[in-house]
């Protein structure tokens, strides 16, 4: 009996000591433990199992990786798990870890809305949770977070209106919001945050117009609120803010004329007010107020008026983007001095050239040394292409497409290296292909020669030798003799326009043989030339991703192949006004995505309709 009493104590003794075991541990896991502990518990998908291997109550949380402790309390002070791709929520028990002045969550999965208890994080200076997921309305609560500095919270599904409470963040230098679900106006009270330098609003749903207080926040350095609906006029007290270096308001609803206060604000580097509703002329002073000016964007407005020559002054210029307004006039020699030019979108508006007299292009055009791109199609110049537009050494692209450029087709002006696409369209230049057109433009990607008042001669063997090309357009011009079989080794050929002129070919058509080595091939046009021959069976070997044949009016005799039923990625075809023969190929039926069958103005004897039914 004795010896039963003396077991069943010493039974409730390790009983009670393992209790008081547990019971301590559990004291000893600390509250930021249980929080972060919380917070793993949370996580669905943790592919690089960081959380797996780390983050143990049995371990200090100071070792815990992303987490660092203050030296003082080992309490947490920055949390940094970004780019985990971890998927999960932000449970409530977060808001514990209220030593937190560093957050960073940014490029992972976190979803779900931002919970409330977040508003306990009073000593957080950065809080960074960009491209995830998160929901639901943005926070009034983050109007507690008094000390924080930076909040970036783009890329996310944000939604709602701004808070106003946001005035209260008074230390607030970085705030981004780009790339969300925003809708609402801007809030006056923004205008409050004397120390913001960064206001990112980009690509929301804002509507209403800039507020005239957004002025008051002098410390702005970089303002960006285009991608909205704001409409209204840009405010002129906009030029209050000194210390702008970047003013982004593209793709909104904007009218009336730019406020001359903008182009006194001597630190901009980016003015981009493109795709608005913008009118008026641009002052003569423009540049004399921007020593710093890199990029002006104003396409797509309704600006109008001569180019000011104070344009020159903006010496740091890189990008000129002017293209799509109601400009007119003269391009002035002046731009000549713009040597750190390397963009120049000038198309779409009414420019005339160096004078109103002849209207041809500045010479000076070609100190424009740095150059890369040149856009100056769709509008009213004359004359010749100046040669100096060889000296643009880094020039990668010239678009002088719908203007009225006459002379000779000099293409030795473009033998620059690094040339990868020319568009003279639709001008009055004449001339013939130079023989050694491979070796001049070795790099070349698009070339357009399409609708030229005199384009003469053969297509140029040697053309085989631009291996990069991509796009080739020489419609409607006056090119005669046989389509070379030589286009075959253009492997990348994606389109080939060469519509519209005087082209044969053997009866066998071996050109478009030759043409099943572009397996990229998805435009093929060859409208009223007078091929005179009979499609191959190998038409069916052309690119799978041929979606557009156009053969209209080519003198084509015999059967369409059975064989074209394999070009299943075909929208359209336009067999009319040939001589084809026979019966249609039941193995049209085997074209599913095809939208425009014409096959009219031919002796072919049997109905479609059977087959695409």
């Amino acid at each position: 009996m004795e010896k039963a009493f003396t077991s069943f104590i010493s039974t409730c003794l390790l009983l009670y000591y393992v209790m008081a075991s547990s019971a301590m541990t559990h004291t000893n896991i600390t509250p930021d433990q249980l929080a972060l502990l919380s917070l793993k518990s949370q996580i669905i998908s943790d592919p690089f199992h960081f959380f797996d291997e780390n983050w143990f109550s049995t371990t200090s949380v100071c070792h815990w990786v992303g987490v660092t402790c203050g030296s003082r309390h080992e309490r947490v002070k920055s949390l940094n798990i970004s780019n985990m791709a971890l998927t999960g929520k932000i449970p409530p028990d977060f808001g514990n870890l209220t030593f937190l002045v560093f957050l960073d969550f940014r490029s992972n999965n976190f979803y779900g809305n931002l919970p409330q208890e977040m508003a306990r994080l009073r000593r957080l200076k950065l809080l960074n949770l960009s491209f995830n997921n998160f929901s639901g309305q943005v926070p009034a609560w983050f109007g507690f977070l008094h000390r924080l500095q930076v909040l970036n919270l783009r890329n996310n599904s944000l939604t709602g209106s701004i808070p106003s409470s946001f005035s209260n963040i008074s230390k607030l230098e970085t705030w981004n919001l780009d790339f969300n679900f925003l809708d609402g106006h801007i809030p006056k009270e923004i205008g409050n945050l004397e120390n913001l330098r960064y206001l990112n609003l980009f690509g929301n749903k804002l509507t209403g117009s800039i507020p005239v207080s957004l002025s008051n926040a002098s410390m702005l350095e970089t303002l960006k609120l285009s991608q909205n609906f704001l409409q209204g006029n840009i405010p002129d007290r906009i030029g209050n803010l000194y210390n702008l270096n970047g003013l982004s308001i593209e793709d909104n609803q904007l009218t009336g004329s730019i406020p001359f206060s903008v182009f006194n604000i001597s630190k901009l580097e980016v003015i981009a007010f493109t795709n608005n509703s913008l009118s008026g002329n641009l002052p003569n002073g423009l540049c004399n107020g921007l020593p710093l000016l890199k990029e002006l964007h104003l396409s797509l407005n309704k600006l109008r008026g001569h180019l000011p020559t104070s344009l020159s002054n903006c010496s740091e210029l890189q990008i000129l983007s002017l293209s799509y307004n109601e400009f007119d006039g003269p391009i002035h020699s002046e731009i000549g001095r713009l040597s750190n030019l390397q963009t120049l979108y000038l198309s779409k508006n009414y420019f005339s050239g160096i004078n109103n007299l002849n209207g041809s292009l500045s010479q000076e055009i070609g100190n424009l040394t740095k150059m890369q791109f040149l856009y100056l199609s769709h509008n009213m110049f004359t004359g010749e292409i100046p040669n100096e537009i060889s000296n643009l050494v880094d020039l990668e692209l010239f678009d002088i497409a719908f203007n009225s450029f006459s002379g000779s087709l000099a293409m030795e002006i473009f033998n620059i290296s690094g040339m990868r696409t020319v568009s003279l369209s639709a001008n009055n230049l004449s001339g013939t292909l130079p023989s050694n057109i491979g070796s001049i433009l070795p790099n070349i990607e698009s070339l357009y020669l399409n609708g030229l008042t005199n384009l003469v001669g053969t297509i140029p063997h040697s053309i085989s030798n631009c291996s990069k090309l991509t796009i080739l357009g020489l419609a409607s011009n006056k090119l005669s003799g046989l389509i070379p079989s030589s286009l075959g080794y253009l492997t990348h050929l994606q389109k080939l326009n060469l519509a519209g002129n005087n082209l044969k070919s053997d009866s066998s058509l071996s050109f478009l043989t030759s043409l099943t080595n572009c397996r990229d091939l998805t435009h093929l046009y060859l409208i009223s030339n007078p091929l005179n021959g009979m499609l191959p069976l190998s038409i069916g070997n052309l690119s799978t991703s041929l979606t557009r044949v156009f053969a209209n009016d080519c003198k084509i005799k015999g059967q369409i192949p059975n064989e074209i039923g394999n070009l299943t990625a075909l929208l359209d075809i336009n067999f009319s006004g040939n001589n084809l023969v026979g019966s249609i190929p039941a193995s049209i039926g085997n074209l599913r995505n095809l939208q425009g069958l014409l096959l009219s103005n031919n002796k072919l004897a049997r109905i479609i309709e059977d087959y695409l039914c």
